[in-house]
């Protein structure tokens, strides 16, 4: 079990985190690539929530730490999840499968859209995790590498299998044994996030792009070409080109990487490394080629026939965002029961018809058809097994590495 100690960030870290807040995933909704966020007060908030200072370290601690289970008198479930990452209706105010489940089961979901990004949702509810109490929250949703922290620290409570069903049964292939949680005993996937390559077919006038090397090396991209100031994204594409593993790489693998990369930033080819923002320079031609976040290609494709993408035959970068139960949560049965829900076919295809993530239900598309066949036939929504079978996860990073490798990326993106 890791030793849970106050924060203390490494420079690298900390400008790791200003890019998430100012330009990454954290810098936009989920539905509107238009729409900014509250980045700046996210860090002046986040960070200062990150130092630790005033919470007392705690000790080794046994995972699943439950308060008394409170499910069958109190018909409820408190969900906390990222904003409009839920389906929602034509006035916006209510979410058409959260009421089907509560008219179903009669638990009422008190659904908050309070998680803008890992690091800062991480130093919300901290404090309490650490020191042992409830944080008010029955499910709470984070990215593979948070979720992976939390249940080392024993911050996260183990799941019924027998409350979950269809979750066991319909979770596709691709997202069963992550290395941070083998088997899913403590999460279950919310979404999946797809890095691939997208490109502006007129900006690209003819010009070929089918690997990463090709954006790299083709002195007629110079200058047009985009990469994630996401660490894991931006790496990881590159160790999958150059034929490594990213569930297995060594650090002399991620010195070669970021080398590569070097090259192509000192002679020009790479215009800059960018967060969701390399959505406008793709739409204007700017952008050529980059790398790119499937959810966002699917929404660019609907607005633009110029827009499309490759999944290159090295393979590509996936990772998930995942349903945990934290310790002391009130009411882990009902939790595992709405967890359970979006494991049926039918309301996972309503969702995944409204955010157009990676659906990681099998099973899901002849229901979403139903709903929207493009979408059914998508494979950045559906991946088909051809697909499936290209992608690669980001290995599980201990400290000293993430600490060593974003100082690295940091100094590459000039960040």
């Amino acid at each position: 079990m890791e030793q849970y100690e106050p924060d203390r960030l490494s420079p690298a870290q900390v400008a790791a985190m200003r890019r998430s807040f100012r330009n990454g995933r954290a810098a936009l909704t989920r539905r509107s690539l238009l729409r900014a966020s509250a980045g700046g007060a996210l860090v002046a908030g986040g960070l200062g929530a990150l130092t630790g200072c005033g919470i007392p370290a705690a000790g080794k601690t046994a995972g699943g730490v439950s308060a008394d289970d409170h499910s069958a008198k109190e018909k409820t479930v408190n969900f906390s999840n990222w904003t409009e990452y839920m389906d929602v209706d034509e006035s916006e105010k209510h979410h058409p499968t959260l009421d089907a489940f509560t008219e179903r089961t009669g638990i009422k979901v008190k659904y908050t859209e309070d998680i803008n990004d890992n690091v800062e949702f991480f130093g919300k509810i901290k404090p309490q995790l650490a020191a042992g109490q409830d944080t008010g929250r029955d499910i709470i949703v984070l990215t593979d590498w948070l979720a992976g922290r939390l249940i080392r620290l024993g911050w996260v409570q183990k799941l019924d299998a027998a409350n979950l069903p269809h979750a066991f049964a319909n979770l596709a292939e691709q997202f069963r044994s992550p290395d941070w949680d083998p088997g899913r005993a403590y999460s279950y996937p919310w979404q999946g996030i797809s890095t691939v390559i997208a490109f502006n077919r007129k900006a690209l006038d003819g010009v070929e792009v089918k690997s990463v090397s090709d954006m790299l090396d083709n002195p007629k991209l110079k200058g047009r070409v985009g990469f994630l100031s996401e660490m894991r994204d931006s790496i990881g594409m590159t160790l999958l080109d150059m034929g490594k593993d990213p569930a297995k790489f060594t650090d002399d693998d991620y010195d070669a990487a970021i080398a590569r990369l070097q090259k192509a930033v000192d002679k020009g080819q790479i215009r800059r490394f960018s967060g969701n923002d390399y959505t406008a320079d793709l739409t204007s031609g700017d952008f050529a080629a980059c790398i790119a976040w499937a959810g966002d290609v699917v929404q660019l494709k609907a607005d633009s026939p110029d827009i499309d993408f490759i999944i290159p035959d090295s393979g590509y970068i996936t990772s998930s965002d995942n349903m945990l139960i934290p310790n002391k949560a009130r009411h882990k049965t009902n939790a595992e029961r709405l967890m359970d829900y979006y494991y049926e076919p039918e309301p996972a295809a309503e969702l995944a018809a409204y955010i157009n993530y990676v659906c990681p239900v099998d099973g899901v598309k002849p229901y979403l058809a139903k709903i929207d066949e493009s979408a059914a036939d998508n494979p950045l929504i559906i991946p088909d097994a051809a697909m499936a079978a290209k992608s690669h996860a980001f290995r599980s990073l201990s400290q000293k590495e993430e600490t060593a490798y974003e100082e690295k990326f940091a100094k590459l993106t000039g960040a």
